[in-house]
């Protein structure tokens, strides 16, 4: 064994307790750090020949990357949809790497059973019925991919061919409808051989990123003598948390055949909330959903779930024939229902925030955090110099400057804010914008009020 590998084997319990106490600094410390700090990143430098050990590598990583890290796991990073990591989920990810479990096969299967229990605890949480099956993905864009890869195949079958067995080029052209398809639909589209510009954009509400139902049963109407299409829905659009109307849209099968696919990457989790459930109504009806759970779950990167109601489509396309495999069966191995083989246990950290804090403690991040959002839209609203784009609908902030509503002025509002709060820019309806989307378990209404009085002294010396 290596001289370095093997004095790190014989002091790991060490060197695990120096892990633990500087994660522990490091979360301790995060709500108050710079948001994104302004330190240059480190000149990158060549591998060393002999290496240096693992303790000498952590001490190198504090001192030359961790300065120039963002606080993306703290209270105010309101960039993108980006949630934490609880305190459960962090310790299911450490015991996650400590197993390190390829969780793709029966012969070794306990792993797969534990991701299946917590696909069980998942379809509760959003109140999807057992006909949806479920997998873990990295993240919202192999989600969408999935469902969309199986919506392809779905296509195929209407048609009498297998795209899975002899391309895409089978189905001749192919469209995907939408209002307002988030940017990794075209790219699964790409990925999928469909091409981004199957994607045919269908009108929305005036004033709204939700499709116009009536324009969207036009465009079915036009699309079928073509043949049978695809929908894709959004429970919970980027850049102002917009809902398509869920049950009116899967009411349109009734006449028309298409696949129905929702991307409700993070507004699945309206679900949780009372209030706000009547938002994802008719989430259960759909073919195929995206959820994301690096978002509102607050698990840590790179974890999200996709569902669909036909499984065995999913299989025909992604089954992987080796002879170390076995039968697909009733219930197939994950090496056949996505397009890893290499299969992180994800689910153990979703597992472990799930168990530790239950539905009542994720609904209760899912409703802080659209308080956040309302507090901080009711701050914008009432404050000189700049002006909602949108109605706060659940947990995202979509505004601009009053004034003068320039990206490069934008950009200038944003240096302003770096060390306090990160919001990233957007343009709603050509007018260039910023949105604070609220996911993080740690945010509280102490960090809006805090957040707003930031802008509010950014405006002053803008």
């Amino acid at each position: 064994m290596h001289p370095r590998l093997a004095a790190d084997h014989d002091g790991l319990p060490l060197l695990l307790e120096s892990v633990r106490q500087h994660a522990a600094e490091v979360l301790g410390q995060v709500a108050e750090r710079d948001v994104v700090p302004a330190a240059p990143v480190p000149e990158p430098d060549p591998l060393s020949a002999e290496g240096v050990g693992a303790r000498a590598a952590l001490e190198e990583f504090i001192a030359c990357w961790e300065p120039v890290l963002s606080a993306s796991a703290g209270p105010r990073y309101l960039g993108f949809v980006t949630g934490g990591t609880t305190p459960a989920a962090l310790a299911g990810d450490w015991m996650t790497a400590t197993w390190d479990l390829n969780a793709f096969s029966s012969l070794d299967g306990a792993g797969q059973s534990l991701e299946r229990e917590t696909i069980a605890w998942l379809r509760s949480l959003f109140g999807l019925s057992d006909e949806h099956h479920g997998t873990f993905v990295s993240g919202a864009t192999m989600s969408n991919t999935v469902g969309l890869a199986v919506a392809r195949e779905w296509l195929g079958e209407q048609l009498g061919v297998s795209p899975a067995e002899h391309g895409a080029a089978e189905l001749g052209a192919v469209q995907v409808l939408s209002g307002s398809a988030h940017s990794s639909v075209p790219k699964a589209l790409s990925m999928l051989g469909l091409g981004r510009r199957a994607l045919i954009p269908v009108p929305t509400l005036p004033g709204r990123e939700a499709v116009d139902v009536s324009a969207l049963e036009q465009a079915l109407r036009e699309a079928e003598p073509d043949g049978p299409c695809v929908v894709v829905a959004n429970a919970g659009t980027v850049n102002t948390a917009d809902f398509d109307d869920l049950r009116a849209i899967a009411a349109l099968r009734e006449t028309y055949g298409f696949w129905l696919h929702v991307d409700a990457a993070f507004g699945a989790f309206a679900a949780l909330s009372p209030e706000h459930a009547h938002l994802v109504d008719g989430l259960d009806l759909a073919d195929s959903i995206c959820v994301d759970l690096h978002k509102w779950l607050n698990v840590p990167y790179d974890s999200a779930v996709q569902f669909t109601r036909r499984p065995d489509l999913q299989t025909a396309v992604f089954q992987n024939a080796a002879a170390y495999l076995g039968p697909l069966g009733d219930t197939p191995d994950l090496a056949h229902l996505t397009p890893e083989n290499s299969h992180r246990l994800r689910a153990l950290a979703a597992w472990f925030t799930l168990r530790a804090y239950g539905r009542d403690g994720h609904r209760e991040i899912t409703e802080r955090c659209v308080r956040c959002a309302r507090a901080l839209g009711t701050a914008i609203d009432s404050m000189p110099g700049l002006r909602l784009l949108a109605p706060v609908r659940l947990n995202v902030v979509c505004f601009t400057l009053a004034d003068n509503p320039t990206a490069d002025r934008l950009a200038a509002l944003t240096e302003r804010l770096a060390d306090e709060v990160f919001l990233t820019p957007t343009v709603l309806d050509g007018v260039p914008a910023l949105r604070a989307a609220f996911s993080n378990w740690r945010t509280t209404e102490a960090d809006t009020r805090r957040v707003a009085a930031s802008l509010r002294a950014a405006l002053a010396a803008l």
